[in-house]
């Protein structure tokens, strides 16, 4: 092998040398022998916390309220399936708005911001939970002037929908808030909610998992990866388990 002496004289061959060495000698140092028990205890992980439906923790029950009629107009109940309301949508929003999501824990949130391009990521001054309260308090006004006092959730379907279709396509226009980048914002969570793991407060029952045949958090399931078209037999199963095989008493 050709070596090449680097910048300050050492070769190529002599760095790499050098380099395994030093992990071969970590690797041997840390070794240990195992007897007795497992090296690592049960449950030190840290899974995520299983979300009970229960009083809002970030949403005012106004609040909840309107999002709950939002959510089931943007994924309708039918005869078979619940819709976005019994599925939890607003519980996850709700609890997600109210941990590291809501503050945009971990994200760069300072200036410029600029209108995004399609290949770019949210550049909006606002965090997801100043969206939401702006955004609710902006179409709660703009409900009472236009429909006498009433709030979104008193109004009809019909009404509902011509007004959220207006939020999406720039039509309806609330005040100090872009009805679109809002409705945009809800759409995304709401989706995101009624396909989670149940574990996180959506998919209620797994109803999203069960109407498109996806089998969950199961531990194996290659066997049916080249099996194209062909429902997949067994009932789904979150991450905390199925409610069919917790212990009674």
């Amino acid at each position: 092998m050709t070596t090449y002496p680097s910048a300050n004289g050492v070769s190529r061959r002599a760095l790499l040398a050098g380099t395994a060495a030093a992990l071969i000698w970590t690797t041997v140092s840390r070794a240990r022998t195992v007897t007795g028990k497992l090296p690592w205890e049960a449950n030190a992980g840290e899974p995520p916390q299983l979300v009970h439906p229960g009083p809002w923790v970030f949403f005012s029950p106004e609040e909840g309220a309107s999002i709950e009629a939002i959510v089931d107009r943007l994924i309708p109940p039918d005869a078979q399936f619940a819709g976005g309301k019994d599925a939890g949508c607003a519980v996850f929003i709700d609890t997600q708005l109210a941990g590291p999501y809501g503050s945009s824990e971990g994200l760069y949130m300072r200036p410029p911001f600029l209108a995004p391009t399609p290949q770019q990521g949210d550049q909006n001054p606002n965090t997801p939970a100043q969206q939401y309260q702006r955004g609710l308090a902006a179409l709660d006004a703009y409900v009472k002037k236009a429909f006498v006092g009433k709030t979104f959730r008193e109004l009809t379907e019909e009404q509902q929908d011509t007004l959220l279709k207006g939020l999406e396509t720039g039509r309806v226009q609330i005040d100090g808030v872009n009805g679109s980048v809002f409705f945009a914002l809800v759409l995304k969570d709401t989706k995101e909610g009624f396909f989670s793991d149940p574990v996180y407060g959506g998919n209620r029952d797994m109803v999203s998992w069960r109407m498109i045949g996806f089998p969950g958090a199961r531990y194996d399931y290659s066997d049916w990866i080249s099996r194209h078209n062909e429902r997949y037999p067994l009932p789904p199963v979150s991450i905390g388990g199925r409610v069919d095989w917790t212990r009674k008493g």
